[in-house]
């Protein structure tokens, strides 16, 4: 049980560095492994979700070394990863599962993945069906883990992406890489693009059309290690460019954050409800980066649909909380992806911030939050339903109320941002 102490009178201040980008880590891992030499990841995230990729790398026969948020990986080509001889435990990650996927799939072994229970909860299907149609052999429990995947010799496709999701995306780009021809895939929409910049950057041959949305892969590319610095995960700065706009007083600065333009959903928004941040963008031929610096502000409402959706994805709490103090009504549509996430994040937000006296209705996939009600605390005791992202949601909207709340379940925090805590402590005012 966490002890949330309540508003900060003097408001939030201080510069901080977040962790490493999550999918950037992820990704590191997984094109290092393959790729021929050696890899080197500075600020790479030791969250959980990440080491369970970089465990299940060396359980496929890639050695691989940490040093705290430093790792090595002595590559091993495109086709050289061995079979494991237990199942590959995912963890909680979504991402390590539907990525590996894509990489086992054409490999000359079988593979069972497994994971914890919420992980086994979440659809796979869309990842094992597309990859059936590259000629994948890929057997889940009723659409769910535990799978098992048989490799074979995968064919090209031309494939309509049926979710806009970029781990089903990733898994048919790293699938496609071990193809007899190109592939081309057509998503929905726009998502985030770092599986086709870091694949470039290791010597992949990918393209995007201009439409934005066409994306053609070219197979057997032959990939070499790379030397990296990872980026602050927006997604994490996130939650305090959130906590900084609505504390009163606040002023803030966040370093080396990523700026890739498919993750500033979150970013945008603020600015589009008059959010007060200044952006220090940094010249790079990587991912972009820059420093952030975030006030306080008032804030307008919004409405949002389906086609901002993906850039904001993992972000939709937060927007929520932003309309639970702006002043008026927002409406928030076209998420129903947030229901098979960790949790159902819209169930979730919706009981925990009612607890709060917040003004929101439940859509079946979205919300509308009335910003202009007080807020009044009904219940202390707030829970993050086994949810990273719902248990730091709460504990910033855990500083907006005059008196202490309860988090039940704040460790879960550990999935992404393990120092969560200890970080938002160091912005509070010293006694």
């Amino acid at each position: 049980m966490k002890t949330l102490n309540g508003k900060p009178s003097a408001g939030l201040h201080g510069t901080l560095v977040v962790p490493g980008d999550k999918s950037i880590s992820h990704r590191g891992i997984m094109l290092g492994a393959i790729s021929e030499g050696t890899t080197h990841l500075s600020h790479f995230l030791t969250s959980a979700d990440c080491l369970s990729t970089l465990a299940a790398f060396q359980q496929l026969g890639v050695q691989i070394e940490r040093d705290d948020q430093e790792v090595t990986i002595h590559g091993v080509g495109l086709h050289g990863l061995q079979a494991s001889a237990q199942p590959l435990d995912m963890g909680n990650s979504g991402t390590t599962t539907r990525l590996i996927s894509g990489l086992l799939a054409g490999r000359s072994f079988t593979s069972t993945l497994i994971g914890d229970a919420s992980l086994s909860k979440r659809p796979m299907k869309r990842v094992s069906v597309p990859l059936g149609e590259m000629g994948a052999q890929i057997a889940t429990t009723d659409g769910h883990l535990p799978m098992t995947i048989t490799g074979s010799q995968l064919h090209s496709v031309t494939y309509q992406l049926q979710v806009a999701s970029a781990q089903v995306k990733s898994a048919l780009i790293l699938a496609a890489l071990q193809a007899d021809q190109p592939s081309t895939f057509v998503e929905q929409l726009p998502t985030r693009d770092h599986t086709e910049r870091m694949l470039t950057q290791f010597g992949g041959d990918i393209t995007t059309a201009t439409d934005g949305v066409t994306i053609t892969v070219q197979p057997q590319p032959h990939l070499t290690g790379q030397t990296m610095t990872v980026p602050g995960d927006m997604s994490s700065a996130a939650f305090f460019m959130v906590a900084a706009s609505l504390v009163p007083n606040s002023k803030i600065t966040l370093k080396d954050v990523g700026l890739n333009k498919t993750r500033t959903g979150l970013l945008d928004i603020l600015q589009r409800m008059g959010g007060n941040v200044t952006i220090d963008a940094e010249p790079t031929d990587g991912e972009p980066i820059g420093d952030l610096t975030i006030e306080t502000a008032d804030l307008h409402p919004i409405t949002i649909g389906a086609a901002e959706i993906p850039a904001v994805i993992d972000e939709l709490p937060l927007v929520a909380l932003l309309a639970a103090k702006a002043d008026g009504v927002s409406r928030i549509t076209g998420a129903e992806e947030l229901r098979v996430k960790e949790t159902d994040r819209i169930a979730a937000i919706v009981q925990e911030f009612k607890k709060l006296g917040i003004n929101i209705e439940e859509l079946p996939d979205g919300f509308v939050i009335d910003g202009r009600t007080p807020w009044h605390v009904t219940d202390t005791q707030l829970g993050a339903h086994d949810d990273h992202r719902i248990g730091m949601v709460l504990g910033v909207a855990g500083l907006l109320v005059d008196q202490p709340l309860e988090l039940a379940g704040a460790d879960s925090v550990r999935i992404s941002y393990p120092e969560f805590f200890d970080d938002l402590d160091t912005l509070l005012p010293k006694e």
